[in-house]
């Protein structure tokens, strides 16, 4: 490992490259555990006889302890950096999706996947792959930001289907259990292996910082284009900026996961198959790659407020159709115009 870093050191390819395939990878595995519960919905449902009701319950439950968890997790990247933030959330994330494997009630369900995969949750998730890639990118950051959580929307995308056959084969446990071993083994082993929090551990400079053999010449930047100076927790609190970014994020991402969490089980509803509904929801995180890829770009040429109000304004047509319409054709123009904005204001406002 530590030859591997002293060779790319002094290489003439940046090292953030290896830093954003890596979270790429990271965030490939997150995402197809986080939007496998989808699938595992009705399923589990149907074996243990508890309602729908009960199920968002622990999903709402997780989501709370994911956002809280994404505040200890900026404190912890802080002091302690990238890498251990990764290993310790990972190890709650196997625990607590491995666990559910072998539960047999409710709350047994509630403590592994709305408590102990929660906290896992904020070290693997975009927002912290959006922090670290702000560290060794100024340049193209947008691009860079856009690139490493596209893996998000391509994890979504393959393991959903992948996923959908484990739990129609082999059962919802075993489905559970393998994402358990697969995101302990892939996720700390790029951890000890490659990711580091700040160029300067190498000798490096942030890509286009204008010092070091890998920055670009820095252009004239207008005052809008200047970043404002750090703020801690209790100033940003202070700022309309902050709420107004919380709002953002907090409609986004409960829209994120509501869709992602009731597709499925709504689509079967009307009588399509399990591997139907589990197939659009793979178009959706197709669709979800391209919007994430297009949207880094889109903020460096023309800013980010244009397509943030483009994206809930698509949003807002796509509920007013799926309330309309309920068949086939209508679930899929919903399933892919929405999944073209899934995670679309992660890049647009880190950026």
């Amino acid at each position: 490992m530590m030859a591997f870093r002293e060779k790319s050191s002094q290489s003439h390819l940046f090292y953030g490259w290896y830093i954003l395939a890596s979270s790429f990878v990271i965030l490939f595995f997150n995402s197809g555990a986080r939007f496998s519960f989808g699938v595992m919905f009705k399923p589990m449902l149907v074996e243990f006889g508890w309602n729908r009701g009960s199920i968002s319950l622990a999903f709402f439950l997780n989501m709370t302890i994911y956002a809280l968890s994404l505040i200890v997790v900026g404190r912890f990247y802080d002091r302690y950096g990238p890498k251990w933030v990764i290993i310790i959330s990972t190890i709650f994330l196997s625990i607590g999706y491995a666990s559910i494997s072998i539960i047999g009630s409710f709350w047994q369900f509630l403590i592994c996947y709305g408590i102990i995969a929660a906290i896992g949750l904020g070290g693997t998730s975009v927002p912290f792959v959006a922090a670290l890639m702000s560290k060794w990118f100024e340049k193209n950051r947008g691009l860079a930001i856009s690139s490493a959580p596209s893996g998000n929307s391509l994890g979504h995308d393959a393991l959903v289907p992948l996923f959908t056959i484990i739990v129609l084969r082999y059962g919802w446990r075993v489905s559970y259990l393998s994402i358990g071993i697969i995101m302990l083994v892939v996720n700390i082993t790029l951890a000890l292996g490659v990711i580091k929090g700040d160029p300067d551990d190498l000798g490096q400079k942030p890509l286009g910082s204008g010092n070091g053999d890998h920055a670009n010449e820095q252009k004239d930047q207008s005052p809008s284009e200047v970043n404002p100076r750090d703020l801690g927790l209790k100033e940003a609190l202070h700022t309309y900026s902050f709420w107004l970014f919380l709002v953002v994020m907090f409609v986004c991402g409960g829209g994120d996961f509501l869709v992602t969490t009731h597709l499925i089980p709504l689509v079967t509803d009307y009588g399509i198959s399990p591997t139907t509904a589990g197939n659009m929801l793979a178009w959706y995180g197709l669709m979800s790659l391209a919007g994430v890829l297009l949207a880094g770009p889109a903020s460096d040429l023309i800013g980010n407020k244009i397509p943030i109000v483009a994206t809930f304004m698509l949003r807002f047509l796509l509920f007013l159709l799926i309330l309309k319409y309920q068949n086939l054709v209508s679930f899929y123009v919903f399933a892919l115009a929405f999944g073209f904005t899934h995670l679309i204001t992660a890049p647009l406002t880190v950026t």
